[in-house]
């Protein structure tokens, strides 16, 4: 468990996020998060930036890219009945092999209000991703309470 951290509590659901003692503490995220069986999750589709028409928003701004991808990964979750605070785990992708824009994407993750507590994480630079112009891209896992 995250010394001092009180598992956040969404009516009758409990989500546990566990950060194991024995390995690296990571930075801002948990190395697992457990849910009461019967519970119902969704899996997201990966979270891309487009706006409504179809448009590239932020093209070259992996920073911009990564604040629309979380405005629509938001409306994902409404539309299941969920928010970006019971999210428990995410994958996030950015076309690059730099740290420090790796580390500029994460920060607009972390400051985004994503998950009640430290989520579980993967922060993964890539290649490519599916969009002419692409840089970032998030899929989630989110408690539906």
């Amino acid at each position: 468990m995250i010394s001092g951290f009180k598992p956040p509590q969404i009516g009758a659901l409990v989500i546990r996020r566990v950060t194991v003692p024995t390995l690296f503490p990571p930075p801002a995220y948990s190395h697992a998060s457990v849910v009461e069986a019967g519970t119902e999750l969704a899996f997201l589709a990966g979270s891309v930036p487009l706006d409504a028409d179809g448009n590239l928003v932020g093209a070259g701004d992996p920073v911009r890219q990564a604040e629309q991808v979380v405005a629509n990964l938001e409306a994902q979750l409404h539309a299941v009945g969920s928010g970006l605070p019971h999210v428990v785990a995410t994958d996030v992708y950015v076309v690059s092999s730099e740290p420090t824009v790796l580390s500029a994407v994460w920060e607009v993750v972390e400051a985004s209000g994503l998950s009640a507590g430290p989520h579980s994480s993967t922060l993964i630079g890539v290649a490519c991703l599916g969009y002419t112009g692409q840089l970032v891209e998030i899929t989630a896992t989110a408690v539906v309470p």
